[in-house]
């Protein structure tokens, strides 16, 4: 009997808008490699609202062609604009071995990421809780040392670095995200004065 092997998931793609009138969608490429990834009878797992017709399910890839430097992806038993625009802004994601690493630059899966220290300034403030995968862009939930959670974009502006043999997720955060700001020592003179003011 073969030896289980763990499965994890790994987002390859977002289905941005319908194309045409023949079931096509623009695609949005979480991949490097998406020739490889979304080849006729690729299958992927769809993440959509539970209200959704297509909630559960999973769909096969029929074609993928360039159109005017713009990755199309046609599905099997989409067939029709209509059919296509129910799945508008559906995520596409793919099963692969838990203990399989990523063979494509800045792709991390989740289970790898869970865990790690998260790093501002050379310290550790806290520790990787999870990974929320929204519409727009991913999320990464920070556990602070307080014991709060803090939602921090996963975009390389704040996100310069992951080293995963190392352990730690490097963030530059704006002002605020992890502290409330101070009152400006301006505000607080000018508070001063008013109250005074109101005093007369």
């Amino acid at each position: 009997m073969p030896a289980h092997q763990d499965k994890t998931q790994l987002r390859v793609g977002r289905l941005v808008k319908a194309h045409g009138l023949k079931g096509a969608f623009k695609l949005e490429l979480y991949t490097d490699d998406p020739d490889r990834r979304f080849v006729p009878g690729a299958e992927f797992t769809l993440q959509v609202p539970e209200s959704s017709p297509w909630h559960g399910k999973t769909i096969t890839v029929r074609e993928f062609r360039w159109m005017n430097s713009h990755a199309v992806v046609f599905f099997e038993g989409v067939e029709d604009r209509s059919a296509a625009d129910e799945l508008v802004r559906a995520i596409l994601w793919i099963d692969q071995d838990a203990d399989a690493e990523s063979d494509e630059d800045d792709a991390w899966y989740d289970h790898q990421l869970v865990g790690l220290d998260i790093v501002r300034d050379g310290a550790v403030i806290g520790r990787l809780a999870r990974v929320e995968h929204m519409p727009a862009q991913d999320l990464l939930i920070v556990k602070t040392m307080a014991g709060d959670e803090v939602m921090v974009p996963f975009v390389s502006a704040i996100v310069p670095e992951v080293d995963i043999r190392a352990g730690r997720v490097t963030i530059t955060p704006p002002p605020g995200l992890f502290e409330e700001l101070e009152p400006a020592a301006d505000d607080a003179v000018a508070e001063t004065a008013q109250e005074a003011d109101g005093e007369d």
